[in-house]
């Protein structure tokens, strides 16, 4: 196992570029991330004010942290040659290493995945590390083994004066046979260990679906934090009907700390703005629509990559929603349930679901209206559906293979009617400048 190499402009449109790291005599080369090491602090950079360092797990043996460390904007690394940095302290599972500088301290934070709990360390200079604390022992969910955490400082509501920090780590494997998923917590951070502000038994999950794993954050972008995440999960990656590439990642997202009625503050997530330069206008609705049961106010619109925004007013409809990659066969649905105020993705009729037993499925979250109100966001891809429910609060990611063929959307609702509030339609162009 390596590190791949890709870089964006806008993060929609990437390039890929030669492999970064190839493993070598202390193993492969696992999950971590890479600084801009601005001051020089680790003395690679000789007659340079900057570069960038890689901090990754070496996985053989045992596993441990090493670097390596680039002049050249990251198209060639140098393995540091006092690697390990970080050995493995005497337990089996030590990995995925997220690495930031820590401003009120001065110097460099490093969390490390170990076991069912998160191990922070800190260095001034990313070759010498100082064990912290800890955090996670019977606190949220376990099950299974941590893995790749990240950290970071989000304001609440917008409130630069009221921050919140957000410790984040995926389980490997999750619980309620969902398989893989994450978690988050909210508490604060002083540069030394993290406190959780809920209750340890409370669970707060970063999404509903089945595949958004290992989301992992970049640092320093302006006024805002963004993530993505491997749009897969273990329990079927490798089965996954896909020729000749097999895996990929969901889109960017806008992670934000907002106050919910009688939930406290939440994390929520939405499609970052620059999506919106793949938009072709279709249809837009922007006088409210009676939806009555068996009619389809999009009957005749067929594509295969397109995003959906869509605001409800809540009527007598137990039900309503949309069907996707829709075919004679063939249906990903997009719903509302109004009795049980969940919002959900059924892929039971998909398209293939049989190379797993465990890809099939419907998948829920809950998700109150807002003034009587719901919002659906959805994007549909040719394999995937990602969709956020009233700006971002719930999220539920799913792969989907439906036949070539299957390109009808249908608007619905069950029993009675539901007020279609407006609705926008965009096809999505090619993320691939060549297509």
């Amino acid at each position: 196992m390596s590190w791949g190499h890709a870089v964006s402009k806008d993060l929609v449109h990437w390039k890929h570029l030669p492999v970064a790291l190839e493993p070598d005599r202390l193993g492969q080369i696992w999950s971590g991330t890479a600084v801009v090491d601005e001051h020089n602090t680790s003395g690679f950079f000789k007659g340079k004010s900057a570069g960038m360092v890689a901090v990754y797990t070496s996985a053989g043996e045992t596993q441990q942290q090493s670097i390596a460390y680039s002049a050249d904007n990251g198209r060639t690394w140098m393995k540091y040659g006092g690697n390990p940095v970080l050995p493995n302290p005497g337990i089996k599972d030590f990995r995925d290493p997220k690495v930031f500088w820590h401003d009120k301290t001065q110097r460099w934070t490093m969390l490390v995945a170990a076991g069912d709990k998160v191990m922070f360390y800190a260095s001034y200079d990313l070759k010498t590390w100082t064990y912290l604390s800890e955090f996670g022992m019977q606190e949220g969910a376990h099950g299974g083994v941590w893995e790749v955490p990240d950290l970071f400082e989000l304001p609440v509501d917008g409130d630069p004066s009221h921050t919140k920090w957000v410790l984040k780590v995926d389980i490997s494997p999750g619980e309620r046979n969902e398989g893989y998923r994450g978690q988050y917590f909210i508490g604060r951070f002083d540069g030394t260990k993290f406190v959780n502000d809920n209750p340890p038994e409370k669970v707060l999950w970063i999404e509903h679906g089945k595949d958004f794993y290992v989301p992992l954050s970049w640092n320093h972008l302006p006024g805002r934090r963004v993530w993505l995440a491997w749009m897969n999960n273990w329990q079927y990656a490798d089965q996954t009907p896909t020729s000749p590439w097999r895996g990929t990642m969901s889109i960017p997202r806008e992670v934000a700390l907002k106050t919910v009625p009688q939930q406290g503050i939440r994390l929520v997530q939405a499609p970052i703005y620059e999506l919106k330069q793949l938009r072709m206008p279709v249809k837009k609705w922007e006088t409210p629509e009676t939806i009555t049961p068996g009619s389809n106010l999009l009957a005749g619109f067929q594509d295969d990559t397109y995003e959906i925004e869509a605001e409800f007013e809540m009527g007598s409809a137990t039900e309503f929603g949309f069907k996707v990659r829709k075919g004679a066969h063939e249906e990903t649905i997009v719903g509302y349930d109004a009795a049980a105020s969940q919002m959900f993705v059924n892929r039971t009729k998909s398209g293939n679901t049989q190379f797993s037993p465990f890809f099939t499925g419907e998948f829920r979250a809950p998700l109150t209206p807002v003034r009587n109100r719901i919002k659906l966001h959805l994007f549909v891809d040719r394999s995937s559906v990602e969709v956020f429910g009233n700006d971002g609060e719930q999220v539920i990611t799913s792969l989907i293979f439906p036949s070539p063929e299957s390109r009808d959307v249908e608007l619905y609702a069950k029993n009675e009617n539901v007020k279609l509030i407006a609705l926008n339609i965009y096809h999505l162009k090619s993320a691939w400048r060549d297509e």
